[in-house]
């Protein structure tokens, strides 16, 4: 079973097709597919659902898969090693930020970095959290900012551990509160971020916990859409206490959401284990040394 193969395999999954997979490959759809054939005549079983409207993992297909992605890695941290005992003069480091709070926090940060290193390229993806997760667990990033918690495959570093507040309409039955648990929302519309946010993870999970299934009003990745929705009372939202000081509207009231281990805790996280480029020791090591206030 060759790497290559293995490849064209996880891009099927990851684009949802042979075609699209062809795109990003610069092959044509038949090679591909061929690709994936004789990785099924080489187990024995077929690894994906071809009559689904699109392909979908097989029960052995998902194990393939789950070992295809470590394999991958492996190659590219090998790849990387060897890049870096060759003595490169120009290194390059890989990150993975979400939109929500990485500007406040990481600016300062690539400022410094640039000015240690300048001939450093900074190759910069932008995802929500779990995305994130998903690149990195490949090899195609070398960290993430995520939220806590993260699998225990990865390793990381808290960066910073803000409270939750919870947005509600200045004209809501809430909005004379204090504070709020999350049982109050229980019968309250909530506007959340995309899919692939993990805050999303945080906020439902912490509703699963008290037994009900929220009512999601809408999604965006946008935060000042999502606080004029809130505005517009279409339903309470979520920032933490580091950006909804910066989010500050008529009409919107800010609430602590009261609630044990729902705190925002961002943390650079990395693969556990996975070799790490000298420039990616330096941005880890200037990283941990950093205040995030």
């Amino acid at each position: 079973m060759e790497l290559k193969t293995l490849r064209a395999f996880v891009e099927v999954v990851r684009q949802n097709g042979f075609t699209a997979a062809g795109k990003t490959l610069c092959a044509t759809q038949s090679t591909v597919s061929k690709a994936v054939r004789q990785i099924e005549d080489e187990i024995g079983a077929p690894l994906l659902d071809r009559q689904a409207p699109k392909p979908r993992l097989t029960a052995v297909g998902e194990a393939v898969y789950a070992r295809a992605l470590r394999m991958l890695a492996e190659r590219d941290d090998l790849f990387a090693e060897i890049a870096a005992l060759r003595g490169l003069k120009r290194g390059v480091l890989r990150l993975g930020l979400p939109p929500v709070g990485s500007g406040i926090l990481f600016a300062p940060l690539f400022s410094r970095f640039r000015k240690l290193y300048p001939d450093i390229d900074i190759r910069l993806v932008e995802h929500g959290s779990a995305r994130l997760e998903e690149i990195l667990r490949l090899g195609e990033i070398d960290f993430a900012a995520s939220l806590l918690p993260v699998d225990p495959d990865f390793a990381w570093h808290e960066i910073r551990r803000d409270p939750l507040m919870t947005l509600v309409a200045s004209g809501s039955e809430l909005a004379s509160r204090e504070s709020l648990r999350i049982e109050d929302l229980r019968d309250v519309p909530l506007i959340l971020f995309e899919t692939g946010f993990a805050q999303n993870r945080v906020i439902l999970n912490a509703c699963h916990a008290k037994g009900f299934e929220p009512t999601v009003a809408a999604r965006s990745t946008q935060i000042d859409f999502i606080v004029e929705l809130v505005a517009a009372g279409m339903g309470a939202a979520f920032l933490p206490r580091l950006l909804d000081r910066r989010r500050a509207r008529v009409g919107v009231v800010s609430l602590l959401l009261d609630e044990p281990d729902v705190d925002w805790r961002l943390a650079l996280v990395w693969r556990e284990g996975a070799y790490l480029s000298d420039a990616a020791r330096a941005w880890q090591t200037l990283a941990m040394e950093s205040r995030f206030d």
